[in-house]
């Protein structure tokens, strides 16, 4: 999927999805403005977004002015109508989950964070979610039937294609798992509806999973650098991950492998062969320089903490050893960073997650310009995030409304709607 711009399609393509998509990309918000794009003749033009208005898809805004010395009437300006679905989504770490309610465009219209431990197994926090999927939508007054999509972030490799998660370091229990299918039964469950597919023949309500940093990255590039063609988010928290953005897709390799840096091996920093990683090997970025391990390091000298989430309370307050023992991972991981960045050649990496501070940042900066080419690093910014904690529940939304409008599977859509 890319929120990029498609070749022009031959007239005879040219489908009502594809007439939704010039729309909703503002590449074509006339009729005339449509014409000229696709090639298509007036009355088809005007037969096929007459299947987009019937769906609630479409609406007409205010007339843009006439160019035309000689004047004329405004024309129509055409808008995507965001008001008549909503989507679900979730963003699920290793001891807390941020659940909300949002628009097709990205706003959050009601939102809940709380304790929820990954450890805890599939079963009982998909369930979980499900509640409090159903809590939302109760307490923002929407019914079940207006859901068109549920999106996930989880804190491990995902196969897109299935919506499992492959041997996840810090996800026991979830290996293989159906996560799909156990979260829209427990949606349907709790909501007590299965959405606005659930008419016979039509598919159920889609359930989309992904990576956590995937995700954020999806959603920091689309808000805030859709014009970067190369985007990568490092996220440090319990563990350590990246995603990467590409010409406004997500790169996720062959089987959504793609960006896992916290298991690569750091062998020359101090303690690193006896650090035992999640993933069972020892040596690992992750064992060293994540969170969690700054959490472990602070706990042995006598300073309460357990989580990336407690590095971040103490690096909030200021506390010396803290932010010591922070700008030091930043180092390390600034080393793996050279790399990364000399491959990418990216315009903007983003630092995200518990640590990504001052303190963290100043480390990476470090060690990055101090390993990487001048040639890899002349045009790159470093900076650190802009949607903060939503970014995963953003993009998880996101991911959601660009599967469900794409200009293939609107065809689909619009057929089993019957219009």
């Amino acid at each position: 999927m890319t929120n990029g711009t498609p070749a022009r399609p031959a007239a005879a393509q040219a489908s009502a999805g594809d007439l939704l998509h010039l729309v909703r990309s503002g590449r074509a918000t006339t009729r005339g403005a449509l014409q000229r794009v696709t090639g298509l003749s007036r009355a088809t033009v005007g037969q096929r977004l007459d299947r987009l208005f019937r769906a609630g898809w479409l609406r007409e805004g205010e007339g843009t002015p006439v160019s035309s010395p000689l004047g004329g009437r405004p024309s129509v300006r055409l808008e995507f109508d965001d008001a008549h679905a909503v989507v679900l989504a979730a963003d699920l770490e290793t001891r807390h989950a941020r659940t909300a309610l949002l628009t097709l465009t990205g706003e959050v219209v009601a939102e809940r964070g709380g304790a929820l431990r990954v450890e805890e197994g599939p079963e009982r926090v998909l369930d979980r979610l499900g509640a409090v999927f159903g809590e939302l939508l109760r307490e923002s007054g929407r019914d079940a039937a207006a859901v068109c999509g549920i999106g996930l972030a989880v804190p491990g490799p995902v196969d897109s294609a299935t919506g499992r998660v492959v041997q996840p370091p810090i996800m026991p229990g979830w290996d293989g798992y159906d996560i799909r299918g156990r979260l829209r039964r427990a949606f349907t469950e709790h909501a007590g509806h299965a959405g606005p597919f659930a008419h016979a023949g039509a598919a159920p309500v889609p359930v989309l999973v992904d990576n956590d940093a995937n995700l954020m990255a999806y959603a920091e590039q689309r808000a805030h650098y859709p014009d970067c063609s190369a985007f990568a988010l490092v996220k440090v928290s319990t563990g350590i991950g990246a995603g990467v953005v590409v010409d406004g897709s997500l790169y996720r390799g062959i089987d959504g492998g793609a960006g896992d840096i916290g298991h690569i091996r750091v062998p020359g920093v101090p303690g690193s062969a006896a650090a035992l990683c999640k993933c069972g090997s020892y040596g690992c970025l992750a064992a060293v320089a994540s969170g969690r391990a700054v959490a472990a390091r602070l706990a042995a000298a006598g300073v309460p903490a357990a989580s990336g989430s407690d590095v971040r309370e103490l690096l909030a307050a200021g506390h010396p050893e803290a932010v010591g023992l922070a700008r030091e991972a930043g180092r390390q991981v600034g080393e793996v960073l050279a790399t990364v960045v000399t491959l990418l050649n990216p315009g903007v990496l983003m630092i995200a997650g518990d640590l990504a501070g001052t303190p963290f940042l100043t480390g990476v900066r470090e060690l990055l310009y101090q390993r990487a080419l001048p040639r890899s690093t002349a045009h790159l910014e470093i900076v650190t995030s802009r949607l903060g904690g939503r970014a995963g529940l953003v993009g998880a939304g996101a991911l959601v409304v660009e599967h469900l409008y794409a200009p293939e599977r609107v065809e689909e859509r619009l057929a089993a709607l019957g219009v």
